[in-house]
C-alpha cells in the first residue's frame, strides 16, 4: 500500500459543501475499496452526525484526543460504511483555542498525534480526511500543519474567487513557517447550477487561475445531497442514483487517478 495521505478539506467560508464533500468523497473511495478515516475537526460536528454518530459523545472524540485524555485507538469509531472510520467531533472543541492559549506548541498537537506512537494504526488507511471549521482559526491551522495535501471546495457563486485569495495567502504563510511540504491536491467546484450563467463564469475563471488543479468533475446543486445528513447517511448510500451521488463517485475515480504531486498553490 502506498503511503497514506492526510488531506485537509478547507475553505474559510461556510456553506460551500465542505462537509458534504468529506463525507461523500471518503464514502465513495471506501465503496471503491480504499480504506479511509475522517477526522471531524469542526466543533459543529456535521461530519459526525452526517455519518450517523453523536457529536455529544463524551469519550470517543477529537477534543479528548487533542487534550491527551484518550489515545488514537480509543478515538477511532467504525461507521456504517464499510472501510470508513471516524474520529468524531464534540462541542468542547470550540473552547480549545482559549484553553491552549499559553501553549506555544499548540499548532503542532494534531501532527504529533498522527505521527506519534500510534501512527502504525494509520498505516491501514489510504486517506485521512480532516474536515476543517469554516474559519481560519487555531483548529484550521492545526489541520494545515498536520496535512500533506489540501482539497478546496469552491462554490460556483459571486465572491467565491475573492474569498479563496485570502485562503491562498494563509496556505503560503503556513508553508513558509510551519509546513513546507504542504500541497494543494485539488480545487472542487460545488453547487454548480448549469442554468445559471454565473456558475459557468466561475467555472471558467477558476480553471484559468488554478489550471489543472481544478477537478474536471463538478458537484451540482442537488436536494438529495442536503437531505442525506438528516438520515445519518452519506448521499452515495442514501440515494446512489441521484446526480449528486453520481458526481461524487465520479470525483472519487478522478481523485484516485489524478497525480497528487501537482506543485505549488499559485
Amino acid at each position: 500500500m502506498s503511503k497514506k495521505k492526510i488531506i485537509a478539506v478547507i475553505n474559510q467560508k461556510g456553506g460551500v459543501g465542505k462537509t458534504t464533500t468529506v463525507i461523500n468523497l471518503a464514502s465513495s473511495l471506501s465503496i471503491l475499496g480504499q480504506k479511509n478515516l475522517i477526522i471531524d475537526l469542526d466543533p459543529q460536528g456535521n461530519a459526525t452526525t452526517g455519518l450517523g454518530k453523536s457529536n455529544n459523545e463524551e469519550q470517543k472524540n477529537i477534543y479528548n484526543l487533542l487534550i491527551n485524555n484518550i489515545n488514537l485507538k480509543e478515538a477511532i469509531q467504525e461507521t456504517e460504511v464499510k472501510n470508513l472510520d471516524l474520529v468524531g467531533s464534540n462541542v468542547n472543541l470550540s473552547g480549545l483555542e482559549v484553553e491552549t492559549a499559553n501553549d506555544s506548541n499548540r499548532a503542532f498537537v494534531l501532527k504529533q498525534i498522527l505521527n506519534g506512537s500510534d501512527k502504525n494504526l494509520l498505516e491501514n488507511y489510504n486517506n485521512i480526511f480532516i474536515d476543517c471549521p469554516p474559519s481560519l482559526s487555531l483548529l484550521t491551522i492545526m489541520a494545515l500543519v498536520a496535512s500533506d495535501e489540501l482539497l478546496v471546495p469552491l462554490q460556483t457563486e459571486f465572491f467565491a474567487l475573492e474569498g479563496i485569495t485570502q485562503l491562498v495567502k494563509t496556505i503560503d504563510r503556513i508553508k513558509v513557517n510551519l509546513n513546507p511540504d504542504l500541497k494543494v491536491r485539488g480545487i472542487l467546484l460545488t453547487m454548480f447550477d448549469k442554468r445559471n450563467k454565473l456558475s459557468s463564469q466561475v467555472d471558467k475563471e477558476a480553471r484559468n487561475y488554478f489550471k489543472e488543479k481544478v477537478y474536471k468533475t463538478v458537484i451540482p446543486r442537488n436536494v438529495r445531497l442536503s437531505e442525506a445528513p438528516s438520515h445519518g447517511l452519506p448521499c452515495v448510500i442514501y440515494d446512489k442514483t441521484c446526480s449528486g451521488s453520481k458526481s461524487y463517485l465520479k470525483l472519487a475515480n478522478e481523485f484516485i487517478e489524478k497525480a497528487p504531486d501537482i506543485g505549488n498553490v499559485a
